[in-house]
């Protein structure tokens, strides 16, 4: 993995996510450069000093954006400055009372960006218990399969977006339901919904308004769930039988263990100031309780009960999520008429963790497998 910070796992997590998604290498540049000395002191120390420096860009390139006499420039301009946005934001202390400003001026900048050069996409809110899921949706047109996709711990539907894979699912004639799940983005920011074992609960709600649109496919309904969206899609596609086809894109499956190596120092995080983001994502202000409750993340027992195919794609030097994990998902889901595991190598790229070292080398076989199990092309 490319390291601007070196020994910085954390922050060059973040770089590597902005130049794959679609920054630039000087603006990426300028926003690291006033930081360095700054992530040799560790990943929990500067990140609001992060914040600030990335935050000077964004400034910039909205400035630039509201200047420009052409709505595609300046729609590529929001684009980037989304991008670096909610790249510094998912960094932040869980509790900064700053952050939910932060938050709304991402999803200010996301929208400027539909408005200007992708109307295909649009803002929707999914029913769900007595409120809404926000999700984006990006349309490939009427009555076309459709994958939905839930994000992991720290990321949100802007992230998603932004990734590009929602744009290839399209050139391949697949629209794209992007959703803030409990314990993510905008559902935990301002919903104040935090996220829970049963995630067959939020893809049943989003299978149910899929199918009130009636502008989809519904014999083509899947679904994708990227880092500890690999435990969600899974368990999901188990329980809930109106699904075609299941993508674990980092095979979480049992992300319980994974918190009690955290606990012993092994492994990477994926964010700053961990403990107090997790908790905050599940609901939880003591770590005792929480680690109980983490326990029942697993997929023993689950994977086994997957009925369509299924995708499980990780890679090989993933430093959060221990490859083993990948290959007994694949072990266990027995009864899935179609199951693939591909491990990505450090020599052709993606052998991080969900591939953010190469993401649009993944994204492009996901995209791939998910068109060839349809039955669309490109």
């Amino acid at each position: 993995m490319f390291e601007y910070f070196p020994g910085n796992y954390v922050w060059n997590l973040s770089v590597v996510a902005a130049l794959n998604s679609g920054g630039l290498i000087d603006e990426v540049d300028r926003a690291c450069r006033p930081i360095r000395d700054l992530a040799a002191q560790g990943s929990d120390v500067g990140t609001k000093e992060l914040m600030a420096s990335f935050t000077a860009v964004v400034d910039d390139l909205e400035a630039q954006a509201a200047a420009a006499t052409s709505k595609r420039t300046a729609g590529q301009l929001y684009f980037r400055a989304t991008n670096y946005l909610t790249q510094a934001e998912r960094m932040q202390s869980a509790h900064d009372p700053g952050r939910r400003a932060i938050y709304q001026r991402c999803l200010d900048l996301m929208q400027k960006t539909f408005d200007l050069i992708d109307p295909d996409t649009t803002r929707v809110a999914i029913p769900f218990e007595g409120t809404t899921l926000p999700a984006y949706f990006k349309s490939a047109g009427p009555g076309t399969p459709v994958i939905i996709m839930f994000n992991g711990l720290d990321s949100t539907k802007e992230h998603m977006y932004v990734s590009s894979f929602p744009h290839e699912l399209a050139a391949r004639g697949i629209s794209t339901l992007m959703v803030d799940c409990p314990g993510s983005g905008e559902a935990l920011r301002f919903g104040g919904l935090t996220s829970r074992v049963e995630s067959e609960d939020w893809a049943t709600a989003c299978v149910d308004y899929l199918l009130a649109r009636g502008d989809v496919d519904a014999g083509r309904i899947g679904l994708v769930g990227w880092s500890l969206g690999g435990y969600y899609a899974p368990r999901a596609a188990a329980f809930e039988k109106r699904l075609a086809l299941c993508v674990a894109w980092g095979a979480n499956h049992n992300w319980g263990e994974v918190q009690l190596r955290r606990l012993e120092r092994e492994g990477e995080h994926p964010v700053p100031h961990y403990w107090d983001h997790v908790m905050w994502v599940w609901g939880e202000t003591d770590l005792d309780t929480f680690i109980k409750k983490a326990a029942n993340v697993h997929l023993d027992g689950v994977v086994e009960q997957i009925t369509v195919p299924f995708l499980i794609a990780h890679g090989e030097n993933d430093r959060q999520i221990p490859l083993k994990y990948a290959h007994r998902s694949y072990e266990q889901a027995v009864n899935s008429p179609r199951r693939e595991l591909r491990v990505f190598t450090p020599a052709e790229g993606g052998a991080e963790h969900i591939g953010l070292d190469h993401l649009p080398h993944v994204s492009v076989f996901i995209a791939d497998w998910i068109a060839d199990t349809f039955g669309t092309s490109a």
